[in-house]
């Protein structure tokens, strides 16, 4: 842009300076070159106008008079009729440079006014644009939930049902196995019919706890002691499978506003599941740390096999499970929970480099405005 006003500025000093010198150096009998050299002072005036507006075509229209003007008094002398029409002359270059300046820059200010007004309707369409492309994803998620819902009250009502005749069918084997000793085929084979109903009856009973979740008992918990709780709880099978568990503790205690039994059932879901991806001689490390003043990071880290990239995004899904004995609604439940306390769950895998789990709660606010 200064290179641009400075080139446009040379051209018109350049013009007008020549235009001075043809009027200088003609004879003064030619008196018709020196009406059409009086004219072409229009060229640069206009020019300056349109370039730079009011003050730009006034500027220059004095320019032009003050080199104009020793012209008319030193060279033309005495012939009044003939001055004051050249007089005159220089005052109509003010008035149209004058004129013409203010016409062109109105009219770059209502360009610019236009431009901006372009730019905010273009602005308003992209962003009327998003909320639209937002409306009918969020339309077609209200029309899933309410399949899903319709489905799932229908499956709450199954999976209930189903429930009563697998207790039944549990006591009838245990009454049969009464009858035989170990190292019958049929005790062996009721003992497997035990063992099946058994894992039915904790499918369904997970699919109940997730499709029908009870209230939540909100109350303040501190993190590390929730943590503690469970690494106590899953040492023994640690020390079994030969993992060594770690906990490490925050730099300052980090409170949260959460139900303190389903905090801990979905932190026993996340330890159990690290404890059984790790081979013997791994180890599990469990962090907690404070994470932009407003919320606290938990990371659960196993030196597993790790997980494919296929399946890592799906680990969520209800029913979808890597085990061989697994249920697939523990990562699930697990993962509404915490999101019921208004957290967050993220999984990052690397196959042969194991996985980290991280959940971030909000930390509980206390009566002047901070957190702790």
């Amino acid at each position: 842009m200064e290179k641009s006003t400075i080139t446009r500025t040379t051209l018109l000093a350049a013009s007008i300076v020549g235009i001075s010198l043809l009027h200088y150096l003609t004879p003064l009998q030619l008196h018709y070159l020196h009406d059409i050299f009086q004219r072409l002072y229009y060229l640069p005036i206009v020019l300056a106008a349109v370039w730079f507006g009011l003050r730009g075509g006034l500027l220059c229209s004095i320019m032009v008079s003050i080199a104009y003007a020793p012209h008319i008094l030193f060279q033309w002398g005495g012939q009044l009729t003939i001055e004051m029409e050249k007089y005159l002359e220089i005052v109509l270059y003010n008035i149209v440079g004058g004129m013409t300046g203010l016409l062109s820059q109105r009219e770059r200010e209502r360009t610019a006014q236009l431009q901006k007004t372009a730019r905010g309707l273009e602005e308003s369409y992209q962003q009327l644009e998003r909320q639209s492309e937002q409306m009918i994803i969020i339309e077609e998620q209200l029309r899933r939930a309410e399949k899903l819902s319709t489905l799932g009250e229908m499956a709450a009502v199954l999976a209930h049902e189903i429930r009563n005749p697998l207790g039944s069918i549990r006591g009838t084997a245990e009454i049969l196995k009464d009858d035989y000793q170990p190292g019958d085929p049929k005790y062996e084979f009721i003992e497997i019919q035990i063992k099946e109903t058994e894992r039915l009856n904790r499918v369904v009973e997970d699919f109940l706890r997730m499709a029908r979740p009870q209230p939540a008992d909100m109350q303040s918990c501190s993190v590390q002691e929730e943590l503690e709780t469970i690494a106590t709880l899953v040492a023994n099978d640690a020390r079994k499978r030969h993992v060594q568990l770690t906990l490490s503790p925050p730099d300052a205690p980090l409170i949260i506003k959460a139900d303190g039994e389903k905090l801990r059932q979905a932190f026993l879901n996340i330890i159990i599941n690290a404890l059984q991806a790790t081979p013997p001689g791994g180890s599990v490390i469990i962090s907690t740390r404070n994470y932009e003043t407003t919320a606290c990071e938990i990371s659960f880290c196993d030196s597993g096999q790790g997980i494919e990239a296929e399946k890592l995004g799906r680990i969520f899904e209800p029913f979808f499970t890597t085990k061989p004995q697994g249920t697939g609604l523990g990562l699930a439940i697990t993962k509404k929970i915490i999101e019921s306390h208004g957290g967050a769950i993220t999984v990052a895998s690397e196959v042969g480099c194991g996985t980290t789990v991280t959940v971030r709660f909000p930390l509980q606010h206390t009566a002047n405005g901070g957190t702790v």
